[in-house]
């Protein structure tokens, strides 16, 4: 059995508690523990990883397509991939003490299984299938924004570099090719406005005005995006 107090400490962590406990004791149980107490009905938390699996996949997938609405296919999985990779699952768990509260055979006690990644990172997701099945999506959500989102590389969840968006759409098109040509500069020179023009294969796409040409370009790709998604 698990220490009750041991329990309260992860749900306070986990940000949720459980109507239904035995759920997070069995995303808890190791097969090693499982083994080595048949008898009494003990079950792995295999199923439950199988499950949480598809669950944090599908949270941060919808996370990523929430907040950037002009990253391609391929730029997604790449993030989704890097946001639920083992390294950060274990990472997780460990700032959750979840290794504390696992069952494991006394084998994997002795080798240091309460510290191995592919068990802790297997466990996470275990836990995350008791709290789907235990709550819903709802709280799974709450949870990926709060340890998983805030893993996301070069603020990728947040801000959007537009002009490489723009330009890894072009590039799935063959023989596509895009410029940027400052068109207008206005006011004095401690204040000047910049008008950009993007175009594809010297084609009209999208126009911005910025403090900068960078800035300008940026916004000009922006609205090059929104014209391509109509």
């Amino acid at each position: 059995m698990i220490n009750d107090t041991k329990l309260k400490k992860l749900q306070d962590g986990l940000g949720y508690s459980f109507e239904r406990l035995p759920l997070l004791t069995a995303a808890l149980t190791h097969s090693s523990y499982a083994n080595e107490n048949k008898r009494t009905g003990s079950v792995s938390n295999e199923r439950l990883e199988f499950l949480g699996d598809s669950v944090l996949g599908m949270a941060v997938a919808g996370l990523i397509y929430d907040n950037q609405p002009y990253m391609t296919e391929g730029r997604m999985t790449r993030l989704r991939a890097e946001l639920v990779c083992e390294k950060n699952l274990a990472e997780i768990a460990r700032t959750l003490g979840l290794g504390d509260c696992m069952l494991l055979g006394h084998g994997e006690e002795k080798g240091g299984g309460r510290d191995r990644a592919s068990i802790l990172a297997d466990a996470i997701e275990a836990v995350i299938a008791a709290i789907y099945l235990d709550g819903g999506f709802g709280p799974v959500q709450q949870f990926i924004l709060r340890y998983i989102a805030p893993k996301a590389s070069l603020s990728e969840l947040t801000s959007t570099d537009f002009k490489t968006a723009l330009q890894e759409i072009v590039q799935e098109r063959p023989y596509q090719s895009l410029s940027y040509h400052t068109v207008e500069e206005s006011g004095p020179d401690h204040m000047k406005t910049f008008t950009v023009e993007v175009r594809l294969n010297s084609g009209f796409l999208g126009r911005g005005e910025g403090g900068s040409k960078k800035e300008a370009e940026q916004a000009a790709a922006k609205a090059a995006l929104e014209e391509l998604s109509r």
